[in-house]
C-alpha cells in the first residue's frame, strides 16, 4: 500500500439568488500540505442553475468559476502566494454568486486522482 496524506477539500457552490439559499455544486478545490498541491475542477451544469434561476449570469458565474481554477494555478495576484495560502483564499466565507462550502478531510496517496474523483462525485 503506498503512503497516503492528509488532504482537504471544498466544494465550490453556486448561489445564483443568495437571499434563498438554494445552490448547486459546481466544482471541488483540493489542497494537500505534504504534496504541496492545491487544484481546482469545476463543471457548470447549466440547465440546473437555469432551473434555480432562469435570469442566472451563465457567463459571469462561468468566469468566476474559471478564476478559482486560475486561483489554484497561481495566476494573476495569486502568483506569489504558495499552494496553502491560495486554499486558504479560496474557501473563506463570501458572500457571492460563487461560494465555497465546508471544509473537509482524508486520506489520499494521489491528491490529483482526488479531484476528478470528488468532482466526479458531489459534482457530475
Amino acid at each position: 500500500m503506498s503512503e497516503r496524506d492528509v488532504f482537504e477539500y471544498a466544494l465550490v457552490r453556486v448561489v445564483p439568488r443568495v437571499e434563498r439559499g438554494e445552490l448547486i455544486n459546481a466544482g471541488v478545490v483540493v489542497y494537500c500540505r505534504a504534496k504541496s498541491y492545491v487544484a481546482a475542477r469545476t463543471h457548470l451544469d447549466e440547465h440546473k442553475l437555469r432551473t434555480l434561476d432562469p435570469a442566472a449570469d451563465v457567463e459571469g458565474v462561468r468566469a468566476a468559476l474559471r478564476a478559482v481554477e486560475g486561483v489554484c494555478d497561481a495566476a494573476g495576484q495569486a502568483a506569489g502566494d504558495n499552494p496553502g495560502q491560495r486554499f486558504r483564499w479560496l474557501i473563506a466565507p463570501r458572500s457571492t454568486v460563487v461560494q465555497p462550502g465546508p471544509v473537509h478531510t482524508g486520506l489520499t496517496a494521489d491528491p490529483e486522482a482526488e479531484v476528478e474523483r470528488l468532482l466526479d462525485l458531489l459534482v457530475r
